[in-house]
């Protein structure tokens, strides 16, 4: 099973099993009716921002929608439109409560990610290149070698000024459920 037909069945899975209509995993993700039917038919792919704010409404890793039962090697999320892939190093771990992702951002490319579930942290290292963050309306510059630790569950974006691509780590700590 590829990546985009794991994304929407999974969708669809989740939608059900909650007993949700398309219009209330609206009101719950924040994404359109029209957006999520189309996720779900695998006739769209959403991109990260999007991804996150499904993930973020079910309350779910993100990993949940990377990551098949069956995986290939290296899965690769990879949306046409936003200069950015993600390629699962270590998937959701429901002991330890993490996600680890290895992130390449094309130049000039930004994603834009809404806040989190709340007591989500976030630690973010630049791998290669620099990477402008802004977290919670502030923008910082980091450089190959360099990281931050954020609260996920604030606004924050990720930017590429370079003319290279950038590559980074993220993990992502989920709070443990009630």
């Amino acid at each position: 099973m590829d990546i985009t037909t794991h994304l929407a069945a999974r969708l669809k899975q989740l939608r059900q099993s909650g007993g949700l209509s398309l219009t209330q995993a609206a009101e719950l993700t924040g994404v359109s009716k029209a957006m999520l039917g189309q996720i779900e038919r695998n006739e769209s792919s959403p991109t990260v921002a999007t991804l996150w704010k499904i993930a973020t409404g079910f309350n779910v890793p993100l990993s949940e929608f990377l990551v098949t039962p069956t995986p290939a090697p290296r899965p690769v999320y990879d949306p046409q439109s936003n200069g950015m892939t993600i390629t699962p190093l270590f998937p959701y771990d429901a002991q330890l409560r993490f996600d680890h992702f290895a992130i390449t951002l094309a130049p000039g490319a930004q994603s834009d990610s809404t806040p989190h579930e709340a007591g989500v942290i976030e630690h973010v290292v630049v791998i290669s290149g620099a990477l402008d963050m802004q977290i919670d309306g502030v923008w910082q510059t980091l450089a190959a070698g360099e990281g931050v630790r954020f609260a996920g569950d604030c606004p924050h974006s990720y930017r590429n000024a370079q003319q290279t691509p950038t590559q980074f780590h993220s993990l992502i700590h989920y709070p443990a459920k009630a």
